[in-house]
């Protein structure tokens, strides 16, 4: 017989009509490390398996009330067979033509009593480890078609859309991209979609958080050193952009860069080479570089803090992202996401919820953005008891009131003057337009009808920086 070790552990819903014998196997399996609830019926199996998951069902053939062949068949009727539990059949009455049915309906295995306990563990941990392999599985496919539908970007809006169209036609070249938008928009879910979707998908995708590494660090980070370079560097290492070579690298709050780092990642951008800390040697790398920020880097290049030709050569296609509270129409469908994210991953039902949860949700505004909801959809799969979560469940979140905003303004900002709500107004719209043309100013200018002289003078105003050639002209 084999071993029982290593057993890998699970709920377990064990059903027998004989008390003694479901005592005695409850306690077994209990022993080993699972969770498990016993029935003593038909019926009650039923009522348990329709309120919460479990990874395995143990249940006997002949009982009083239904009997186990009878509830494997509703359970094959009423749900798919990723949703069901593993299936271990038990009965003193073994015949051929049930223990063929019992398979044709999806179980597992087949035990005739009397049986040993430790047979009886075998056979579970079995089943446990097919229910778990099952579930990564599934949890694969899903991560696979969630990131094939719309880019892995969850969104109906209009500007999602924008967002879904600019990502399609960007991750069919090796153009540079610059993703902006407050923090947990979901900017590193554009630059993944971008990558994972491009010709160098099998490629590597390298992300550098430029704000979570110290700035004496973050140069030999990106490019590398060679021993000797520095106290504590005690052999060569190979930077950031040498990983990326041949795929993308994601320069993850570029914003917080130094401009002694910025002058150097420009120098790559521009040449194709790194050149170690400490070394003369150059280094060809062909990579893609998406960068991200959640600051306003025209006002940084005004202040001095970020170089303009550096912006020039990121923002060849501009990609910003909204936040959350600008797009409340996709707070229901995000959370039906996540909330089917988090069931599958904590083994449990997917919980629904009511009119007036939802619009709590829409109502709140999200300063967390999309990382906010999708943390407390998190909490909510863990906390809440029961299948439906309601207002009650929500009274922690602040509903911010129409009365509270302006056509998106976060809550409490006084009204502009007109003068600047138009300028807002027209900045973004020409933002939007630059983006659609991919950064290319004569079909910009076009598009909005105005003259290529006038549109320049107005980006010039508006602090917007036309995307640069790789040859230094503009577009």
């Amino acid at each position: 017989m084999d071993e029982v070790g290593d057993v890998t552990s699970g709920s377990i819903l064990l059903v027998d009509d004989e008390t003694k014998i479901l005592n005695a196997l409850a306690s077994a399996l209990r022993r080993e490390g699972h969770e498990v609830t016993t029935a003593s019926g038909g019926r009650d199996a039923q009522r348990l398996l329709a309120s919460r998951a479990f990874d395995l069902l143990v249940i006997d053939n002949l009982m009083p009330d239904l009997t186990g062949l009878d509830v494997i068949r509703d359970l094959t009727a009423s749900a798919a067979e990723g949703d069901r539990p593993q299936v271990l059949m038990m009965t003193a009455h073994a015949t051929v033509e049930s223990a063929i049915e019992a398979m044709k309906l999806g179980a597992l295995d087949y035990l005739q009593k009397p049986f040993d306990v430790d047979e009886l563990l075998v056979v579970v941990k079995r089943a446990l480890d097919h229910q778990r392999l099952r579930t990564q599985h599934r949890y694969l496919i899903s991560e696979r078609d969630a990131e094939f539908n719309h880019y892995g970007i969850v969104g109906r809006n209009r500007r999602m859309q924008e967002v879904i169209g600019t990502a399609q036609v960007v991750a069919r070249t090796k153009s540079t991209v610059l993703i902006t938008g407050e923090t947990g928009t979901g900017k590193e879910m554009v630059a993944r979609a971008i990558h994972y979707h491009s010709a160098q998908r099998d490629m590597p995708l390298i992300k550098v958080n430029c704000a979570a590494i110290p700035e004496t660090l973050l140069e030999s980070e990106l490019f590398g050193h060679v021993r000797g370079a520095f106290t504590g560097a005690v052999s060569d290492r190979r930077g950031k952009f040498e990983a990326a070579d041949g795929g993308t690298i994601f320069l993850d709050e570029i914003g917080d860069m130094s401009l002694k780092t910025q002058a150097k990642v420009l120098r790559v951008l521009q040449e194709q080479v790194v050149e170690p800390v400490g070394s003369r040697q150059q280094i060809a790398v062909d990579v893609r570089v998406i960068a991200a920020t959640n600051k306003d880097l025209a006002a940084a290049i005004r202040a001095g803090e970020f170089r303009e030709d550096l912006y020039f050569r990121l923002n060849v296609i501009p990609i910003f992202v909204p936040p959350l509270r600008e797009r409340r129409e996709d707070i229901p469908r995000l959370a039906e996401f996540f909330m089917a994210g988090f069931a599958q991953e904590y083994g449990r039902r997917p919980k629904a919820f009511d009119a007036e949860a939802i619009d709590r949700l829409q109502r709140y505004d999200w300063p967390g953005n999309v990382r906010e909801l999708r943390n407390l959809i998190e909490r909510l799969v863990i906390m809440v008891p029961g299948d439906t979560i309601g207002a009650d469940d929500l009274s922690f979140l602040r509903p911010v009131e129409a009365s509270e905003r302006s056509d998106g303004e976060p809550a409490g900002e006084p009204l502009l003057p007109l003068h600047e709500a138009r300028d807002r107004f027209e900045r973004e719209y020409i933002l939007r337009a630059l983006a659609r043309q991919h950064g290319n100013m004569s079909r910009t200018a076009e598009v909005l009808g105005v003259e290529r002289s006038n549109l320049y003078r107005k980006m010039r105003a508006f602090g917007i920086m036309p995307a640069r050639r790789t040859d230094g002209t503009e577009e």
